[in-house]
């Protein structure tokens, strides 16, 4: 009995233990204390930790743009490719936030550049992001796959009104005459929205009516 007893007390010492590291390397990552993360990988916690939202350290430093702690991550074998419960992973966040040296270090990882539904691309451009953009296409970011509303990267950038993110999709090569699944394509998108300088762009390259 007296066993039984010392052994559930120290099983809630060790959890309430766990609990408070679990808690302080979500609160070292979001607030960029490297140090502080490093230190608690050393004492054992894992890598892939990730808070409520399923958002994993790694996903936490993409977003933020810190380098020293993704690569510290990535070295101690942080998966790569994780999904949140939104479907995003770390590459993903980088490239809405812009973080294009997050966004390289992720890519020579093995990060997924064309993966089915939203892609890194979708994100760039809605992120609004000129180098990333152009990063991915340089990979081989597929142009013209389609976010699960039936857009692609293009449409994103019109819908943005995103002018210069509209010609270098198109420089490219993406292809300004699909149509999303409701028959709209970029540039009729443009006109509905009233993108003056698209529409005139999209008519300039010979984006058809």
């Amino acid at each position: 009995m007296r066993k039984a007893l010392i052994g559930m007390i120290l099983a809630a010492v060790v959890s309430f233990a766990h609990a408070g590291a679990y808690d302080d390397i979500l609160k070292a990552a979001n607030e960029g204390d490297t140090e502080a993360v490093v230190d608690l990988l050393k004492r054992g916690m894992d890598a892939n930790t990730a808070d409520r939202s399923g958002s994993t350290l790694l996903m936490i430093a993409a977003r933020n743009g810190n380098l020293p702690l993704l690569k510290t991550l990535l070295a101690n074998r942080a998966n790569v490719n994780r999904r949140n419960q939104f479907g995003d992973t770390a590459l993903l966040v980088a490239a809405l936030n812009s973080r294009i040296e997050a966004v390289q270090a992720l890519l020579e990882k093995g990060a997924e550049l064309n993966p089915s539904g939203w892609t890194p691309l979708h994100y760039a451009v809605f992120g609004g992001s000129k180098d990333v953009t152009a990063l991915l296409i340089a990979m081989g970011a597929k142009l013209d796959a389609r976010a699960p509303n039936g857009q692609t990267a293009l449409m994103l950038a019109v819908k943005g009104g995103k002018l210069e993110l509209v010609q270098q999709l198109i420089d490219a090569d993406a292809d300004m005459d699909l149509a999303d699944y409701e028959g709209v394509t970029a540039l009729r998108l443009a006109q509905k929205l009233g993108r003056g300088e698209i529409v005139e762009y999209l008519r300039k390259v010979g984006a058809v009516e």
